[in-house]
């Protein structure tokens, strides 16, 4: 057998997933809504505004998303690859290929089946459709092909032992590929093989959703509906929460205490959400190292933290929680506050005057861009923010000087990585420039089989190379905050995730 061989069995109870246990008061394991049936009633600020899972794209619509599709592998809460509707996988003894072996017997709501066709058109419709939000998250895929009914190869144009984690919930949700012949249509009534079928969608209000007796896990899903709603205004859910027209629901910060207060159960789940200062080197004044080198010493990351997340937010140095394989414990203290440093760096730079004068654009209101107005002015460079609705577009076209971004990180660290600091990166707004060294370290990585003892050092030395971007300087990160109603179990830590295998409610 190839030694690099990893085979996974189905089924597993103990699969570990994020979740809320949820148990019918009564009600069966069926998938109708009958009075006693257990519903999820969950309110949400992030609401999709896709439901085509190639087109969606956003770091916490694709939880949504996973109520209706399985993905082919999904990650635990050590980032390691598991079972979904792949059972299993291995790659040849070059490692630039490697075979997914479908469940078998699988269906998709629509009846068709769930098999290596099926898996091979999702894969070359997120490369190719022209909306794909996920085209260049899979630049290391050549091409797609079967074997017999369930085996899909996946051929590879370097060798990267990434693929297991890349084909989790946020880049292959798989849909039915006789539904996404209409895409557009897809769009608004999702198909998928989930734990759930979605029976009505009121764009961007409401989404029902009821238990998909033929899920590859189905004897798991103990939800009988779910109720997906838009939570109209924070200060709304708390309230909604105490009154029962929700049990769950995604909470901001500010409103934890007042939940905390109303007897509600708030819980705070890991994740990969930092926050950065996106910088535009090939642009004035950030084409002069000098003058990023004042924005890094110059951004207090501290007053991010106490202002913005009420207590639950960290400094952020790097794009991983601390307790994440993929964080760079070297990095830690990466480009300390220091103001004094910051203005020296300034006057030993080429500009000065209306040559620091940055247009900073944002899409919303966001407090976040006056603290770095402030902190900026603080050492000498004048920001005007402006609001742009259209933000994405100039954003994605890497066409401002500077600009806010959060991320939510992905399945796969060195995607979160490449996306940041590579040269076409999305998230890198100076496009094409990348770190020195970067490349080097991001090839290591993807050479690295995940089991193998010197992945974890090889993955931190990629992320300590990327740091070394004057792209971006990260401000802070927070964890996600739920709030649900005490009936719900304990949901257990998988950061970025929200699974509702196993789960009760009593």
């Amino acid at each position: 057998m190839n030694p690099s061989r990893r085979t996974l069995l189905s089924g597993l109870l103990g699969l570990p997933v994020l979740g809320a246990t949820l148990a019918a008061c009564g009600g069966g394991s069926g998938s109708g809504a009958a009075a006693g049936a257990a519903t999820l009633k969950w309110a949400s600020s992030y609401f999709p505004t896709h439901w085509d899972p190639v087109v969606g794209g956003s770091g916490a619509q694709f939880r949504h998303l996973s109520l209706v599709y399985a993905s082919i592998t999904r990650v635990n809460e050590k980032g390691e690859a598991q079972p979904d509707l792949a059972e299993s996988w291995d790659y040849n003894d070059q490692g630039d290929q490697v075979t997914f072996h479908i469940r078998s017997g699988l269906t998709f709501s629509d009846g068709t089946p769930v098999d290596a066709d099926a898996v091979k058109q999702a894969v070359d419709r997120a490369r190719t459709q022209e909306n794909s939000a996920l085209f260049g998250d899979l630049t290391s895929i050549d091409k797609v092909t079967t074997e017999g009914d369930l085996d899909v190869v996946v051929h590879l144009t370097q060798v990267d032992y990434q693929i297991p984690l890349l084909f989790g919930e946020r880049v292959l949700q798989v849909a039915s590929p006789k539904a996404a012949a209409d895409a557009a249509a897809l769009d608004q009534q999702p198909v998928g093989h989930g734990p759930f079928v979605a029976t009505q969608i009121i764009p961007g209000t409401k989404a029902v959703l009821e238990k998909n007796p033929d899920y590859w896990d189905a004897a798991n899903i103990h939800i009988d509906k779910v109720e997906l709603v838009a939570a109209p205004d924070a200060s709304t859910v708390v309230s909604g929460l105490q009154t029962g027209v929700y049990n769950f629901a995604d909470l901001a910060a500010s409103q934890a205490k007042a939940a905390e207060s109303a007897g509600l159960d708030v819980f705070v789940q890991p994740g990969y959400n930092a926050s950065n200062l996106s910088l535009n080197v090939n642009r004035k004044p950030f084409d002069d190292p000098k003058v990023v080198e004042a924005v890094r010493h110059g951004l207090n990351r501290q007053e991010f933290v106490d202002k913005l997340t009420f207590g639950y937010g960290t400094p952020a140095t790097q794009p991983f929680p601390e307790e994440y394989i993929a964080y760079d414990p070297q990095s830690a203290d990466l480009w300390p506050y220091d103001v004094a440093k910051a203005k020296a760096a300034l006057a030993q730079s080429r500009y000065s005057g209306d040559d620091l004068k940055v247009e900073l654009v944002i899409p919303d209101e966001d407090p976040s861009a006056e603290i770095v107005q402030a902190q900026l002015a603080a050492i000498g460079i004048t920001v005007t923010i402006t609001i742009d609705k259209n933000w994405a577009t100039p954003f994605f076209a890497k066409d401002l000087v500077a600009s806010l971004y959060g991320t939510t990180g992905r399945d796969s660290p060195l995607q979160t990585l490449t996306a940041h600091f590579g040269p076409n990166g999305p998230l890198n707004l100076s496009t094409p420039y990348e770190p020195d060294g970067f490349e080097d370290a991001v090839a290591k990585v993807r050479q690295t089989p995940l089991e193998d003892a010197a992945y974890a050092e090889n993955l931190q030395a990629a992320t300590r190379a990327g740091l070394v971007s004057e792209a971006l300087v990260f401000t802070y990160s927070q964890p996600s905050v739920y709030v649900k109603d005490p009936s719900i179990s304990d949901i257990p830590a998988n950061p970025g995730h929200v699974n509702w295998t196993g789960v009760k409610i009593t």
